[in-house]
């Protein structure tokens, strides 16, 4: 029987694998939807014996790096000020999420082909609840539109960051112009 001191020392190295392969994955997926588990294992320096030692199915990976990258984003978006006037809010909203969503519209991508979308919209709960709530004060303040619901203006701001980013990797928006155009689209849906 190994010692504790041994057991502690494969957990950590466990825990290091886990993390290098998460890494490597979000990394890979962000710029290729379609990166193999064999290219993931390989940029983690794993072996694929290891990688499926603790993610069983690609999907697994998938949503293990989309949840990596989900809770970097909220560490940037929960220390934002969203006081103040609703438009400049989701204009400090938007300019915040925009890096967020472009790197991880990829892994997206990828999880959609393996996630049901109700693990999708769970994953997703936090920045949707963030964005309900800020349409919903700027329509009591008469700053947003009040003839759509809340919960289809926040569906159509998530439309045009994701379509956004896609039109990022297929090289027809230039990145100097994205947030740009990403937040006079979103205002422009609010204020309508």
């Amino acid at each position: 029987m190994a010692s504790p001191s041994a057991r502690s020392k494969r957990r950590a190295d466990a825990e290091r694998n886990i993390a290098s392969v998460v890494s490597a994955a979000r990394m890979l997926i962000s710029s290729d939807p379609n990166a193999t588990t064999d290219d993931i294992a390989q940029a983690a320096g794993v072996g694929r014996m290891t990688l499926y030692g603790h993610f069983r199915t690609r999907a697994d990976l998938v949503e293990a790096a989309l949840m990596d990258a989900l809770r970097s984003g909220e560490e940037t978006l929960s220390s934002l000020d969203l006081s103040g006037d609703a438009r400049d809010a989701m204009t400090r909203l938007l300019a915040s999420s925009w890096e967020i969503v472009a790197e991880s519209a990829a892994l997206l991508s990828a999880a959609e082909t393996v996630l049901p979308a109700g693990r999708i919209r769970e994953l997703h709960a936090e920045p949707a609840r963030r964005m309900e709530e800020l349409i919903r004060r700027g329509q009591e303040e008469g700053a947003f539109r009040t003839d759509l619901t809340v919960t289809w203006l926040v569906s159509l701001v998530h439309y045009i960051l994701h379509g956004a980013a896609n039109e990022l990797r297929a090289r027809r928006l230039p990145a100097r112009d994205a947030a740009d155009v990403v937040t006079k689209s979103v205002q422009s849906v609010l204020t309508g």
